[in-house]
């Protein structure tokens, strides 16, 4: 077996179940290349919409000639035409997204979000591509509709190992101008770094410029619901950092982990992004169908 079939053995299950699945746009995409979304555009599309009077400088190839020919009036057909949406995948691997070792619940489910999410873009026609930020810099797969690059991209998870504190901005900053302006950008991380004004800058700037972005905030389901045993919990990115976690100090965490959460998800849909939790003990195939068809929370 290929190295491309070997990282993409370890998703079948996944593949299969998120096949057919259809990644709709927020709102109409810009013109641009031919695709399955539909556009802003109306021209010489496949699908009709309406006809409109002849103005000088329409493409006579709009006109329909048989209605001319019945009603001596010069008319256009409209149709709406169909476009593409690059999707750029920014991943997080910094070191709290091993947690908790040593099954690294969170990166491994980053990994099927991302490989679900490209699988279902790509399905839809869509260049996919990816920008990881790991301790040493960013990795990026350049997108791409042709055949193979959902396992490139497997590939380059494979040969990631979450660790050190590396801020989201870099990687977001090289995953900018791979979209143009029709595209969406998808950021998967636990977002337990600082959220740098510049991040949230550019998904401001792509969203005004009619691209669109989403946040998938992965969680591990210890960090959502922490046992009742009594504990010392440390900080996986600062390990000196450590608190005890027993009965009342596990509820003043729940009420603070739930209103960080909160705030998170506003900052996000303040810039104009979509934000979705994904816990690590949710089945991967229900998550990307639940993304992909709009119900987020």
């Amino acid at each position: 077996m290929s190295l491309h079939g070997t990282a993409l053995a370890a998703y079948g299950a996944l593949l299969d179940g998120v096949r057919g699945v259809r990644w709709a746009p927020r709102r109409r995409v810009a013109g641009g290349p031919t695709g399955s979304h539909r556009s802003k555009r109306r021209g010489l599309g496949a699908e009709f919409t309406e006809y409109r009077a002849y103005r000088q400088g329409d493409d006579p190839r709009q006109l329909d000639w048989k209605l001319l020919a019945r009603t001596d009036r010069a008319y256009v057909r409209l149709a709406e035409e169909q476009a593409i949406l690059p999707t750029i995948l920014v991943v997080d691997a910094s070191a709290s997204m091993a947690y908790p070792a040593p099954g690294f619940d969170k990166w491994v489910q980053a990994c099927r979000m991302v490989v679900g999410l490209a699988a279902v873009a790509h399905g839809s026609g869509d260049p996919v591509g990816m920008v990881v930020a790991t301790a040493d810099g960013t990795v990026t797969v350049l997108p791409r509709t042709r055949r193979g690059i959902v396992a490139e991209m497997a590939v380059a998870l494979a040969n990631v190992t979450p660790q050190g504190a590396r801020p989201l901005t870099a990687a977001m900053t090289v995953a900018r101008p791979l979209l143009a302006r029709r595209g969406r950008l998808v950021v998967v991380s636990d977002f337990l770094g600082d959220l740098e004004d510049a991040a949230m800058a550019t998904v401001g700037e792509l969203v005004a410029s009619g691209g669109e972005c989403l946040a998938v905030h992965i969680a591990a389901r210890e960090e959502l619901d922490p046992p009742w045993r009594q504990a010392l919990v440390a900080d996986p990115e600062q390990p000196t950092l450590r608190r005890p976690l027993v009965g009342p100090t596990r509820a003043a965490y729940l009420a603070r982990f739930e209103a960080w959460r909160e705030e998170l998800a506003r900052t996000w849909r303040a810039v104009g992004s979509a934000y979705a939790l994904v816990a690590t003990d949710e089945v991967a195939v229900r998550a990307v169908r639940r993304i992909a068809v709009g119900v987020v929370r």
